[in-house]
């Protein structure tokens, strides 16, 4: 029943995927071709959204873009300083330098990676921390797939935390509350969301069960 009246909803998530990862069309074709979709299914086939209210969502949409890009803009220059400064650099030669146990590396890692995914914009974590860690890690026996599971999991908790938490401005944006209470709202999802974390680290055969050794 739930199948049937959500038809129209179910090829838009095979759509994304097969166009991505088809090769045919790069990430921002396919964001077009979605909001296309998405457009033509509430417009002409559930009739949820009439013609006369396109101009005031898109007016929304684009107020809401801005603040966005604003946020983003600053984040990246904030970016940009913390590289100019070498602070990861630092504090990553800091820990590798006094730390011999493998589950002592691992747990000042997720709070190393915590602490980054605060301040730094996932893809510049990628490009400055990942050929940092790699070398530590291996050399503490640890997995490169479970080492970028860790990786990911502890970047993503970073969406929602202050300052650079883009996911806690969007929100903030689209349901007009306070970035405050919603940093406050997020903290039990976030406990959650680490304790999920400390779960990945330490129990590895969860991240490598079909990997071949």
């Amino acid at each position: 029943m739930a199948i049937r009246e959500a038809i129209w909803e179910n090829p838009l998530p095979i759509l994304i995927l097969v166009g991505i990862f088809s090769g045919v069309m790069a990430v921002s074709e396919v964001a077009v071709i979605a909001v296309l979709y998405v457009l033509i299914v509430e417009v002409f086939i559930y009739r949820e959204i009439k013609f006369s209210k396109l101009p005031d969502i898109i007016t929304q949409s684009m107020i809401m873009m801005g603040g966005i890009i604003l946020i983003l803009g600053c984040s990246m220059a904030f970016t940009s300083f913390l590289v100019n400064a070498q602070v990861p650099t630092i504090l990553f030669d800091w820990i590798s330098n006094r730390i011999e146990s493998k589950w002592t590396f691992l747990l000042i890692l997720n709070l190393f990676l915590l602490f980054l995914g605060a301040i730094l914009d996932i893809y510049a974590a990628l490009i400055i921390v990942v050929p940092l860690i790699l070398p530590v890690a291996i050399n503490f026996g640890i997995h490169p797939i479970h080492l970028g599971i860790i990786f990911l999991a502890n970047m993503q908790i970073g969406y929602f935390t202050p300052p650079v938490g883009m996911n806690l401005f969007i929100a903030s944006y689209r349901f007009n509350r306070p970035v405050n209470e919603l940093y406050i709202a997020s903290l039990p999802f976030m406990l959650v969301l680490i304790g999920v974390v400390f779960l990945i680290t330490y129990w590895p055969a969860l991240s490598l069960f079909f990997v071949k050794h």
